[in-house]
Formats: C-alpha cells, structure tokens, sequence
C-alpha cells in the first residue's frame, strides 16, 4: 500500500512486515510539487514514494529530456494483469482482510497503482483449475457459466471492481466447446480433444452466439467486458487447452459471424485480432496476420486493432503493423517470467522487461500492457498438465500461509506506469538525452503530465525533465524505473 512517505516493499516482498501497516496517504494531486517513485533492481527503493520539487531555475544540463505536448501519439486505455482461474483460487486462499488489502494495493486509483486493465479467459486456460467451456454438451441453448466462472473468477473480479470501477476487461478464448472443432477443413472429421483442432465452419454461427451469450451472462454479475480477441493464440496448436485459426478463418469468422452478432446484440464490445506472437510463429503464410484481415472492408469495419505476445520475434513488428494500418489499435495481451528466463531474478528482469514489454510496446504505439497471471503461488501453480508449469506470477503467494507475497518483475513494471499514466492518457513527444535510459511521456486527462523512464545503466543519471514551462531534476539511481506526475 502507499505508506506516507513510501510505497515501501521488503526484499522477501512479505506482507508481514510491520512497514506494511501503516496508515495510506490519499494520492498526491501535483499542485507545484513532483510525486514520484522509483524501484531499483536491488530493492533498494521498492516502488518507493518521493515528492520532489520543481528548480527554481531553468537548468542547462546536457541530461535534459523535454516533452513536446504538441506531437500526439496514441491515446492510452489502462495497464494490467490476467485474473486466470489459478490467480482467483490463490486470492480466495487468502484471509479476506489480506486479500482486500492487497487488491487495494494493486488496484485502488487513491490507495495503490491503480492497475486498470484485466484480461481473463472465455472458459478455461492453461491455467485453470481444469478444462472446460461455458457449452461442453452439444447445442448452443446449453450455454452456461460454469464452477470457475461463478466460484473463483467472477467473486474476485467484483471485489476488484468494488475497489476499481473503471478497470476494463478483455476476454479471450483458450479453444471452442470441443463439439465445435474439426481435425482440419478438409475432412471435417470431429475432433474431439482440448489441444488444437479447428473450428468447423457449420458453427460458426454457434460460436459467436458464445461470444454473445458471455459477454450478457458475464453483465448480469456486474461485469462489463470491454474487449475480446477470437483466439488466444491462434497459431499454437500445443497448448493444453487450444485451437488453430489462420488469418483466413479468423477473417471469415468475424465477417460473416462474430462481428454481425454482436452488432444484433447491440454490444459496443471491442475486437482485437489475432492474439499471438510478434513472428507468427515463423509461419510464413500467417504473416501479418491483422493486415490481411483488414483487407477485406467488411471484416475490418468489426474490428477495433489487434493484440500482441512476445514469446516469438521482436516489438519492431508493432511498428511495421502500425505504418500499414495507421488507423486500427494496437495492445499488448500476454507476456510471462519463468525458470526459463530467471524470472524471479528482479536484478535481471526488472530491466529488460521495463524495456522490452513496458516503454518497448508502449513506444511502438500500444495503447494497453497486460501481463500474465497476476497471482501464483510458490509452486507456480495451481497449473495443469499440458500448461505451462514453469511459470511464475506477477507476484507469487507462499502456499505454506497464503499470505507472504514475492513481488516479481511483472507487478513493478505495469505498477509503474498505472501509477502515473490514466486511462485516457495520451502519449506525447520528447526529446534529448538518451544515453542508457528509456523513456516516454504522457499527458493525462486531468491536464497533468506523467514521465515514466528506465535508467540501465549502472550508474545514477542526474536527469532533468522541462514540460516547456517549468523542469525538475532527478538522480535516477542505476538499474532503476522512475515514475513522475505533476501538473502544469
């Protein structure tokens, strides 16, 4: 929680610690002062809380980054974390007053970051308590919310939206009821399996039913959903719960079927394309996979932009999406830390995913960064098998009290920008120094400015920041991510 002088975390991250107990300050409202916070990738500053104040001066340094207010970039939706099954369960493990307290941390636009976005899953994931659909039994009117949904999923997502009524919500698919699928197009044989297999064209219009059914049933809890992408990953045969969908049927699908549907719904609910990694899982003929979904005007006119992962290729592909279709939205959707990529090692991951997945997307035109799980426990579970089981959370819960939590890389990046940067936010233009830091620049609704930059370098870097009218100085310590708003 915001303590009144830090947002302080210990190294182990334990909720036990008597710092954590301290009363919270109600958010700075920047009035002639800079609130900031800076985590360094030794904890030495862990998200901590600082109020600096402006120069009285112009300064001259050779370090000076000055915003352009007049170069518009993309306008920002939220930052955030998937509430999976397995995150749920964990949160419903806990004492409830641990638990609100945590969410408040993470979630309260007054008490804590104020995380704004949450993507969950249509039905199950890779990391859910097991597999199923909201329709496993043959036929459409067989639609129904099922155990997870009504048990774990939806009770955290109303607690979270008692303490955030503005978070957004995006929904994505892991694979369609299993009476739907096929082997592939041509035989159309049944496929009745989890992993892979493909929709069967005769149900398309089922499927969007599904979609539509969700979207209503999900409402009636109190739970508006503001996004949905056809397919997680649409290119991956192999996960445990999955589905392949080329460019070609997500195309067909969305004209003749998803878009129409939810237009005679009368849902606003946004599409994102695709879902998937920057390279297209080296698929060559699934290469810009959006683009050749825009080419056809009907399908295009269904569609709000495409989503991202970065478990394949480079952030440059956002870009280059992004000059062939200036005018369609982009969003990040799925990142994770594992054993892979020492993923608990904040020394090592701070950095480069501040880089890579946080100002990487964002600076490449993205409008939104969501993560993976937001909560697992010490065992990277619960998980299945045929999921990934080397996965750790944004944060991970010690399943021996449920209570000590490991803050990861995940939960400082997302929480250093929806600290700062508010739904509605635009990206604006900076300029000047660059050497061994990463940066971008926002201005808020509220006519407040936000700066949120990554000093990889191992030495502090005094860096001053000009809005044009007035500029304040910062010794960003090495390895650190700083964040900063103030109003003009």
């Amino acid at each position: 929680m915001l303590l009144s002088s830090a947002f302080v975390m210990n190294a182990c991250g334990s909720d036990s610690s008597g710092g954590k107990d301290k009363p919270v300050d109600p958010p700075v409202e920047p009035t002639g002062e800079i609130t900031t916070y800076v985590t360094t990738n030794n904890r030495s500053s862990d998200f901590e809380k600082q109020t600096i104040k402006f120069n009285s001066e112009t300064s001259m340094s050779p370090l000076t980054i000055t915003l352009d207010p007049t170069v518009r970039y993309q306008t920002m939706d939220g930052f955030g974390a998937a509430i999976t099954g397995s995150s749920s369960f964990n949160l419903l493990q806990m004492k409830a007053e641990d638990r609100n307290k945590f969410l408040k941390e993470t979630f309260s636009e007054t008490e804590g970051m104020g995380q704004s976005y949450i993507r969950i899953a249509i039905g199950c994931s890779d990391f859910s308590l097991s597999e199923y659909t909201c329709c496993d039994k043959p036929g459409i009117e067989n639609f129904a919310l099922q155990e997870e949904e009504n048990k774990y999923v939806i009770p955290i997502l109303k607690e979270i939206l008692n303490i955030n009524p503005n978070i957004k919500i995006l929904g994505s698919p892991w694979t369609c009821p299993r009476w739907m699928k096929v082997n592939n197009l041509t035989d159309l044989k049944p496929f009745e399996s989890w992993t892979s297999g493909q929709l069967n064209p005769a149900y398309y219009q089922d499927y969007a039913t599904y979609f539509v059914k969700w979207i209503n049933a999900m409402k009636e809890n109190g739970i508006s959903v503001y996004a949905i992408t056809p397919q997680n990953e649409p290119l991956n045969r192999g996960n445990s719960a999955s589905l392949y969908m080329s460019w070609q049927e997500q195309q067909t699908f969305i004209k003749d079927a998803l878009g129409p549907k939810l237009k005679d719904a009368g849902l606003n609910t946004k599409i994102y394309l695709f879902d998937h990694n920057y390279n297209y899982d080296n698929m060559t003929d699934q290469n810009d996979y959006p683009i050749r979904i825009y080419e056809d005007p009907t399908a295009s006119s269904f569609v709000a932009g495409a989503a991202y992962h970065n478990y394949g290729g480079d952030k440059d592909e956002l870009l280059d999406i992004y000059n062939k279709q200036p005018d369609k939205e982009l969003i990040f959707t799925e990142t994770s830390i594992g054993t892979w990529n020492d993923g608990r090692n904040l020394s090592v991951r701070l950095i480069d995913d501040m880089e890579q997945v946080a100002l990487g997307t964002i600076n490449n035109w993205c409008k939104a960064v969501i993560v993976w799980n937001l909560m697992l426990d010490s065992e990277r579970g619960p998980n299945r098998e045929g999921g990934c089981q080397t996965c750790y959370g944004a944060v991970d819960i010690d399943r021996s009290d449920f209570k000590t939590i490991t803050r990861n890389s995940h939960y400082y990046i997302i929480g250093h920008l929806s600290s700062v940067v508010k739904s509605g936010a635009t990206r604006i233009g900076t300029r000047g120094y660059t050497d061994g830091v990463v940066y971008s620049a926002f201005e808020n609704t509220d006519g407040s400015y936000a700066f949120v930059i990554l000093n990889k370098s191992g030495e502090a870097k005094k860096i001053v920041v000009n809005d044009g009218n007035q500029n304040f100085t910062y010794n960003t310590p090495a390895k650190s991510v700083a964040s900063f708003r103030w109003k003009k």
